[in-house]
């Protein structure tokens, strides 16, 4: 096979992807280059795909700057017959359909992909986010040990060190998510109370994206740090940086090898977005669920939705 210096590049990178999620096929030797969907069908249908994001509801912790969410089941604006009269709620009996009405008080609920717009108004909003932040390499950083000691350890540099002695140099480009098992205790509310919680110290932020040249850390509490300022967080915005918040389950990702999917909501001038991430790790992995065993339909639940009025949700139940 002759390739080029340009399509040799992209031959060794789609060979690395294939590698580092286990092929679905002993006989393949390697993925096309020129069609992606021969890297989809010998690596990431077969891979596992883990959620690592907290659903929104209206009792989730939120920062104490902020409100809760409301949801109200959605009123007719506007008489639109057969569906509802003006001020009718759109129900499955008489629409045939429902909707939801969401009073969101901040863009900042949950699992959140932060965009520099967050605290420096001359860098970009989420919805100019590139659309390449949207898969990315994986990297897990375990800290859950020290959390165990001190609930309010900040990742440290020499905690970054100890990470590459064991697993290799961060790759860059990467996302590094950081696992402190925080996430754990969601959706209790005191967590939004804590004086002391775990997180991402500056001079480990620095660390990973001037050293190792990494898009985005991602962190499992509401905040970066526990410094009165924020101090880590106001220092990445206003450098260009994004960050994650919020997410969950990273005792279920491999700490390297694995991939993370990027979705996030894109309000023009959003100063905040609530995000779903999820991780692609490789076929043989303990966790996670495979595209073949999600194909459509979706699956019928006995449990049909309905309004809760105590809980101010559709519940299935």
């Amino acid at each position: 096979m002759n390739l080029g210096p340009g399509k040799w590049r992209k031959h060794v990178t789609v060979l690395m992807m294939v590698g580092a999620l286990g092929s679905t096929g002993a006989s393949v030797a390697y993925a096309d280059p020129e069609n992606l969907w021969s890297v989809y069908d010998q690596a990431l249908a077969g891979a596992k795909y883990i959620d690592l994001t907290h659903t929104i509801t209206p009792d989730m912790p939120v920062w104490t700057g902020f409100a809760p969410p409301v949801f109200r089941a959605a009123k007719a604006d506007a008489s639109v017959p057969p569906f509802g009269n003006k001020g009718q709620i759109f129900t499955y009996a008489r629409s045939g359909f429902e909707a939801t009405h969401y009073d969101l008080p901040t863009d900042q609920l949950g699992t959140q992909l932060d965009p520099p717009a967050h605290w420096a108004p001359e860098y970009p909003a989420i919805d100019e986010i590139p659309p390449t932040y949207s898969l990315r390499p994986l990297v897990v950083i375990q800290m859950q040990d020290q959390v165990a000691k001190d609930k309010g350890h900040q990742l440290q540099v020499s905690d970054i060190e100890a990470f590459e002695a064991k697993y290799g140099r961060i790759p860059e480009g990467s996302v590094v998510f950081v696992r402190s098992d925080w996430s754990r205790k969601w959706p209790d509310p005191s967590l939004t109370r804590e004086e002391r919680f775990p997180g991402v110290s500056l001079a480990a932020l620095q660390f990973l994206h001037l050293q190792r040249h990494i898009l985005f850390h991602g962190h499992e509490p509401l905040d970066t740090d526990d410094t009165p300022t924020l101090e880590g967080e106001e220092w990445l915005m206003h450098h260009g940086y994004a960050q994650a918040e919020g997410l969950a389950n990273l005792d279920q990702v491999k700490p390297t090898g694995c991939l993370v999917s990027i979705g996030f909501a894109k309000f023009k001038g959003g100063t905040g977005g609530y995000a779903r991430y999820i991780a692609v790790c490789p076929h043989d992995w303990k966790y996670g669920v495979t595209a073949a065993e999600t194909a459509g339909p979706l699956p019928r639940s006995p449990h049909v939705l309905h309004w809760d009025r105590k809980a101010g949700v559709r519940l299935r139940e």
